[in-house]
């Protein structure tokens, strides 16, 4: 039997772990079968955006850098955090500009994710941006970036062959390669 209401019950629970990012909390439950159990949750403070920028040659840019979680570098879209008390198309906008130096005037909602929803709570939104200009990136003072310029189908290729497997990245590409199938995109 399916249903929508939430089977699980929480006993207790306890904060294991918090910084300005993230918190860390152990919760004893009882399963959806009645079984004592524990459960952990990682809880975002913030928002991850993406942006999916493709100018009107279809070309896209990535941001390469080496993510330390992984222990490995990544070539990525650009994205990165932002408050929960801010509209997530302004910290969409602030990323695009600081990882590539683009400014898109026109931008449209591409997908909504959860990123890793059995241990997470984080939510991603990624936008595509289109009509682009180029300024001058700034980067933050922890970010060590790489930007490479590439067709789309070449970025939709690296997807393909596992050589971009960042999940919002892949998402954003997949979803807009289903978007230009579909005629969606001129």
């Amino acid at each position: 039997m399916s249903t929508t209401q939430n089977p699980w019950t929480v006993l207790s629970s306890k904060l294991e772990y918090e910084n300005p990012w993230i918190a860390v909390t152990e919760y004893q439950v009882l399963n959806p079968s009645g079984g004592n159990g524990i459960y952990g949750k990682v809880h975002f403070k913030n928002i991850a955006v993406g942006v999916l920028p493709i100018d009107a040659s279809l070309n896209t840019w990535l941001v390469g850098q080496y993510r330390f979680v992984l222990n490995q570098y990544s070539w990525e879209m650009p994205e990165g955090g932002g408050a929960m008390d801010t509209d997530p198309l302004d910290s969409a906008k602030r990323e695009l500009l600081e990882e590539t130096g683009l400014v898109a005037a026109n931008w449209q909602p591409l997908l909504t994710m959860h990123l890793s929803n059995s241990v997470s709570d984080e939510l991603a939104i990624i936008f595509l941006a289109r009509e682009l200009r180029q300024e001058t990136a700034s980067p933050e003072e922890t970010e060590q970036l790489a930007i490479r310029k590439l067709h789309f189908e070449e970025v939709y290729r690296m997807v393909q062959q596992g050589e971009i497997t960042d999940s919002m990245t892949v998402a954003a590409v997949l979803k807009f390669k289903l978007m230009l199938l579909d005629g969606q995109i001129s």
